[in-house]
């Protein structure tokens, strides 16, 4: 995909931006009143798997085929020092999805993300998001983490990753296929660039739906769970390859309507989903 052609794909979902926010004019989707409210919260960062670019494409998509309204907030500053711009729109979201890594917002940002999930509203990570808040280092004044986040919201642990040139073979966990998440999730066998996330032990009340393996070690990679009264999917998947996937697009699909407790997409409409990429 061309710049020109990267800037068209985000034009009908609001972006904002590390600086201030730049709201995009589209036409509007007929469906789009009824669609549910979605906030992603990413950054860009090298080790960060270029989320700042997959996500406004995947927002774009939700928009044009489930007709959902996406805001994609792209955090600013320094790890130690971060804030999100516009990060009330979370007030009145129906969905918080979380993809960034090793980031300290403001206390007033951190008790707005708290105060989100004590509300029992629903919440979906990718990949990064198991060590999100898990900053490293000296944290600036008025700044926090979030250690416990990993553990006590997503249930799981961070323990490193498997060889990265190896990647990992994914498939679906025994005895779940019918689970709806799963829909048209085909092939359930297929091979991920990404290296391999360590996270056991989870939580013994998650649903685990794909496993992860290389060489002898096998890992979950995508669960379900409840924290509280909060609906919570997560998956370890999400390098930028996994984006041209229309099997992993299909799963965050599913995941993203099953954490709002909305019925999963239709084979029809979610058959064939893929984002070209640079």
């Amino acid at each position: 995909m061309n710049q020109r052609s990267f800037l068209s794909a985000v034009l009908a979902c609001h972006v904002v931006l590390g600086g201030g926010i730049m709201a995009f004019a589209a036409e509007p989707n007929p469906s789009q009143t009824d669609g549910p409210s979605i906030v992603f919260l990413v950054s860009k960062d090298p080790s960060n798997y270029k989320a700042h670019e997959t996500i406004p494409v995947f927002a774009e998509m939700l928009r044009n085929r489930y007709g959902c309204s996406c805001t994609v907030i792209r955090g600013e500053g320094e790890p130690s020092a971060f804030r999100f711009p516009g990060l009330k729109a979370i007030r009145n979201a129906d969905l918080l999805v979380v993809f960034f890594r090793r980031r300290a917002p403001s206390n007033e940002q951190m008790g707005m993300i708290r105060e989100y999930l004590a509300a029992g509203k629903p919440l979906v990570g990718i990949r990064t998001a198991n060590h999100a808040f898990a900053v490293k280092g000296t944290i600036a004044k008025g700044h926090g983490k979030w250690d416990t986040f990993c553990s006590e919201v997503l249930g799981c642990g961070n323990h490193g990753y498997g060889p990265g040139e190896l990647g990992a073979d994914v498939r679906v966990a025994a005895g779940v296929a019918d689970n709806p998440i799963l829909a048209n999730v085909k092939p359930t066998w297929w091979h991920s660039g990404g290296s391999l996330y360590l996270v056991k032990p989870i939580d013994k009340t998650a649903t685990v739906l794909l496993t992860g393996s290389v060489g002898d070690k096998s890992e979950p990679v995508a669960w379900t769970r409840m924290y509280r009264k909060s609906r919570v999917f997560y998956t370890s998947l999400g390098y930028p390859d996994d984006f041209q996937l229309p099997q992993f697009t299909n799963l965050l699909v599913n995941g993203l309507f099953w954490a709002m407790d909305r019925p999963t997409p239709t084979e029809a409409a979610s058959a064939g989903v893929r984002l070209e990429l640079n």
